[in-house]
């Protein structure tokens, strides 16, 4: 088995590993150490030695005896050395069948926890990735990371939290979101997207699709992620620039991920109660549907914002909303809204210039796609507004 497809399994292994052990022995944060310790052991030794028969066995076991070891120099525990010279590692087979993936997930988003915190512990417990992973994902330091994850663990064991499946998956949907986002656009460096973020946040969306298939907004933020991805081979040029989606070449989208955003999201709207990520999916499957640009179905997508602007309102859902209003009744409207959104946001001034741009005002468009080039981090949108700057529409 090569190296890359190491990776894959043992990412899709870490949080059940990690769930046997936190189930059997509590100390989540003794047991997340144990098993980035068994995760880095296996990626060494797996590729040149083959990947065991039974490998969620082998990294419980291995993890199991990592864990003891932690225990054991514990000196604050020596009291109870005894007890843990008497555990023994679980057998490697059988394996208890049990996947806890989704109850690391929602420990991971405890609400004791800080945005950044839960977003950077998600992506080692239950992604797999290393610290160094997700430093250079978030383009910060290493040892901010683990800070974070190790202040995040802390937490998690000061309050108490109980290893037992969520209710409520409003933080997880959350967490996978943002992870998404952030990946999909992100918010600096020099790439536009980072591939290796949305192919996580899909890949632990997917992974809770399949153990909760009802749930209307896992569904929808599945869906989501798929027709968003969808258009990925289209939105950078041979560059790397930005293409804004009324310029891309539509034969380039992922079809087969349409396909299955638009199922998915077609179901989860007929048979579940309407939430947010259903409706951010059925405005991204508008426009997965129309062949051409022009052919976008703006009133429709007006239609959507509007029910979204009334069920989860926000400063991002209201500037879409006003994209979506100047397409259906013209720029005039949509900038008389515009002004009265408080938000200094490099897409505030962006969207501001591709209306003034629309009415013909191309030399106050100018100015504002030059402001939007100073706000915004990433190099490819600082490129592409200030393209626009030099030659507006």
């Amino acid at each position: 088995m090569t190296t890359r497809r190491v990776e894959d399994l043992l990412r899709e292994l870490a949080p059940q590993v990690l769930g046997v052990l936190v189930r059997r022995h509590g100390q989540f944060d003794v047991c997340e150490d144990a098993v980035q310790e068994a995760l880095l052991h296996a990626a060494q030794q797996w590729p040149a030695d083959g990947v065991p028969d039974n490998p969620k066995g082998w990294l419980i076991t291995a993890a199991g005896r990592r864990w003891i070891e932690q225990y054991r120099s514990d000196t604050a525990r020596r009291h109870r050395e005894d007890k843990a010279a008497a555990l023994t590692p679980p057998p490697a087979d059988p394996v208890p069948a049990r996947d806890d993936t989704l109850t690391i997930l929602a420990l991971c988003c405890h609400d004791s926890l800080t945005t950044a915190s839960q977003i950077a512990l998600t992506l080692r417990a239950v992604g797999g990735l290393t610290t160094a992973e997700i430093a250079r994902a978030f383009l910060v330091p290493e040892t901010t990371v683990a800070q974070r994850i190790s202040r995040a663990k802390q937490k998690i064991k000061q309050s108490g939290a109980r290893f037992r499946p969520p209710r409520d998956l409003t933080a997880v949907l959350h967490v996978l979101y943002l992870i998404f986002t952030e990946g999909s656009t992100a918010s600096s460096g020099d790439d536009l997207v980072r591939v290796d973020l949305t192919a996580e946040a899909l890949r632990l969306t997917r992974q809770l699709h399949h153990t909760r298939p009802d749930d209307g907004e896992l569904t929808g933020l599945l869906a989501l992620m798929l027709l968003t991805d969808a258009r990925r081979p289209a939105r950078t040029n041979d560059h790397g620039t930005l293409v804004p989606l009324a310029e891309q070449d539509r034969r380039l989208w992922d079809t087969t991920a349409i396909e299955e955003g638009t199922r998915l999201i077609q179901h989860a709207l007929r048979t579940t109660r309407v939430g947010p990520y259903q409706l951010q999916a059925a405005i991204a499957a508008v426009h997965a549907d129309a062949p051409t640009a022009a052919d976008t179905d703006w009133p429709e997508i007006l239609g959507l914002y509007e029910l979204l602007t009334a069920i989860a309102p926000g400063p991002m859902v209201a500037l879409n909303r006003i994209v979506a209003l100047a397409m259906v009744h013209g720029p005039d409207q949509a900038l008389t809204e515009l002004s009265t959104l408080k938000l200094d946001h490099h897409r505030v001034h962006a969207v501001k210039a591709h209306l003034l741009d629309l009415r013909g005002d191309h030399d106050h468009a100018r100015d504002e796609y030059d402001k939007a080039a100073t706000l915004t981090l990433n190099a490819q949108e600082q490129r592409y507004l200030k393209l626009r700057s030099r030659h507006p529409r």
